[in-house]
């Protein structure tokens, strides 16, 4: 009898350490904004995506600013001329401020490794529905700044065209 009510006990010791309590409030995470923000952002960013030309017409604008969210040693590696780098890991509104300058409403050119047909090292194809151009573009919108432009097109870095600046080695 006595061993049936410690095996009962330690029973429910465990039973209690091991069920699973509701995850706690954290104030600093916002998934239903994070999706709100989303949802806001799907119908303007597809106005607002431009061909290469375009693309490049408007980088010549006084103002412009060309960001490469990509990884900084991406960026080493390569990366369209006149691209200034801020890694997308690195977003904060200081950050941004400090790299694309006081102004919220500077145009802002981005790309990502999925604008580019070559899938090699420094623009390896990521998966479709994760390409950074999407978080970037709701990302750069969330922090204010609403005057996004995204290149459209998929390009050879290779082509002369595109303005590629390779590393020294």
């Amino acid at each position: 009898m006595r061993s049936l009510v410690v095996a009962a006990l330690l029973g429910a010791c465990i039973a209690s350490a091991t069920a699973k309590e509701p995850p706690r409030a954290n104030p600093q995470i916002d998934y239903a904004g994070f999706a709100a923000l989303t949802g806001d952002v799907a119908a303007y960013r597809e106005g607002r995506r431009v061909p290469l030309a375009a693309f490049q017409r408007m980088a010549q604008e006084h103002g412009t600013i060309i960001l490469d969210a990509r990884s900084a040693d991406a960026y080493r590696q390569g990366h369209i001329d006149g691209a200034v780098n801020l890694p997308f890991t690195d977003f904060t509104d200081e950050s941004l401020a400090a790299v694309l300058g006081p102004d919220r409403n500077r145009r802002i050119l981005i790309y990502c490794n999925n604008n580019f047909s070559n899938d090699a090292q420094p623009v390896m194809v990521k998966s479709v529905r994760l390409a950074l151009n999407i978080p970037t573009f709701i990302n750069l919108y969330g922090y204010g700044y609403p005057n996004i432009y995204e290149l459209a097109d998929i390009v050879d870095f290779n082509d002369p065209a595109v303005g590629w600046v390779r590393a020294t080695p």
